[in-house]
């Protein structure tokens, strides 16, 4: 399985000249767990809903007074959208991330989220398994 046939394309991004209170409006509205910070349409951070917990809490500042560039932290993880699924997963366990960007040429195009992978882990192990019984069947046929 490929990313591209489990990533979201509905991708909610806010700009980098935007405060958290424009971040938080938007997760709220759009009732997703984060937002994709662009800077001329070219994706550089993320701001989580925790990143806005901690941001209010810490600062103890107005949302407004609170610049989403200081909260989009790098480094951001992206991927392509024919990279397998397998493959992507693997790079959020090395990376510590929970959500991983679908780009095309710097292009946002979709997010694809640990909670994607494991909705269509039952998809994977079928088609894992599938893959294995292919391979175990070549394995046993002879051309004679």
């Amino acid at each position: 399985m490929l990313v591209r046939d489990l990533m979201s394309t509905d991708v909610v991004t806010v700009d980098i000249d935007a405060t958290l209170h424009d971040a938080v409006g938007k997760i709220l509205a759009e009732r997703v767990g984060s937002v994709v910070v662009v800077d001329d349409g070219t994706p550089v951070g993320v701001v989580t809903e925790s990143d806005a917990l901690d941001a209010a809490h810490d600062r103890g500042q107005r949302l407004g007074a609170i610049a989403v560039r200081d909260l989009a932290h790098p480094p951001l993880v992206t991927t392509d959208p024919d990279r397998t699924v397998q493959g992507v997963a693997r790079t959020m366990g090395d990376e510590g991330v929970k959500k991983v960007i679908v780009t095309e040429d710097l292009s946002v195009v979709g997010i694809v989220t640990l909670t994607d992978v494991v909705y269509h882990l039952a998809d994977l192990r079928k088609e894992a398994t599938a893959a294995a019984t292919d391979i175990a069947e070549r394995d046993w046929r002879t051309d004679d």
